[in-house]
C-alpha cells in the first residue's frame, strides 16, 4: 500500500505541475517552433568565416576568464575544505557550520546570477566574469576537496603524530599528500566546466565570447551566430580532451 500510495503522490504531483506549466506556456508558439527553427538554421547558413577574425581576443578573455577564475576559487577554496572536514576543522561547532554555509551559498547561485550582480557592482568586462566564476566554484571545489579530506588514511596522521609532530607538520606530511591526486582531479574537471560556463557570461556583460553572441544576436546576423556556436563547440571539445587527458595522467 505505500509503494501503491507513493506511486499515486507522484503522478498526482507531475500532473499538477503539467496543467501549471500548461497554463502559462503559449502552445501556438511551441507547434510553430520547428518552423521557426528550419528558418533560422536557413538563415544561418553558411556561416561568416571572415568574422573569425574578430573571435580570437573574446575566446582568449574567455580561456582567461575560466582559467583564473579556477585558480582564485581554489585560494579561497582549499581553507574552506580543511575548515568544513570533520577530521581537521578547528571547531565542529562553530566554524565547520560557517564553512559549510559558503560552500552551500556558492553553490546554489549559478554563474549568471552571480555576473548579473557583479556587473551591476563593478560594471561589466572580463574582471566582473572572472569574479563570477570563481564565486561559483568555491563551493564545487570546496566540497569535493572536504568530503576527500575526511576519506584519508588515519593511520598515516596517527603514525605522523606519534613523532611528535605539531598539527601543521601533521596536515602536511600526513594529509596533504594523500589529498593531491583528489585536488588535481577537482581542479582540471571544474577547469572545464568553467570553459563551458564562461562563454554565456558575455550574455549579462561580463565579457568574453559571449559578448560576441550577444551583439550578433541583437542584429540578427545569424551567419554569425553559427560561427561563434561554432567556435564555441569547438573550444569545448578541445577543453573536454584537455581535461580527460590530464585526468587521465593523474589517476
Amino acid at each position: 500500500m505505500a509503494i501503491w500510495f507513493t506511486w499515486f503522490a507522484g503522478v498526482a504531483i507531475f500532473v499538477f505541475c503539467w496543467q501549471q506549466i500548461s497554463k502559462s506556456t503559449t502552445w501556438f508558439f511551441v507547434w510553430d517552433a520547428p518552423r521557426i527553427a528550419n528558418d533560422i538554421i536557413g538563415r544561418s547558413m553558411p556561416p561568416d568565416w571572415f568574422y573569425i577574425t574578430k573571435l580570437w581576443r573574446p575566446l582568449w578573455d574567455t580561456i582567461n576568464i575560466a582559467t583564473l577564475g579556477t585558480a582564485l576559487a581554489l585560494l579561497m577554496a582549499v581553507p574552506v575544505a580543511f575548515l568544513a572536514a570533520r577530521n581537521t576543522t578547528p571547531s565542529a561547532t562553530f566554524i565547520r557550520p560557517i564553512a559549510l554555509l559558503i560552500i552551500v551559498s556558492s553553490r546554489s547561485i549559478n554563474s549568471l546570477i552571480w555576473a548579473l550582480l557583479l556587473v551591476a557592482i563593478i560594471g561589466p568586462g572580463v574582471f566582473a566574469g572572472l569574479i563570477a566564476i570563481a564565486l561559483r566554484s568555491i563551493g564545487f571545489c570546496a566540497k569535493l576537496l572536504y568530503e576527500a579530506i575526511e576519506e584519508i588514511d588515519h593511520d598515516q596522521v596517527e603514525a605522523i603524530t606519534a613523532t611528535g609532530a605539531s598539527r601543521w607538520q601533521v596536515m602536511a606530511y600526513g594529509i596533504v599528500p594523500q589529498i593531491m591526486p583528489a585536488f588535481a582531479g577537482i581542479t582540471v574537471f571544474r577547469w572545464d566546466i568553467n570553459i563551458r560556463e564562461s562563454t554565456v557570461l558575455g550574455l549579462v556583460g561580463a565579457g568574453g565570447i559571449g559578448l560576441q553572441m550577444q551583439a550578433s544576436l541583437n542584429v540578427l546576423a545569424w551567419p554569425r551566430v553559427a560561427l561563434i556556436l561554432s567556435v564555441i563547440l569547438v573550444a569545448v571539445i578541445i577543453s573536454e580532451w584537455v581535461s580527460a587527458k590530464v585526468r587521465g595522467a593523474i589517476i
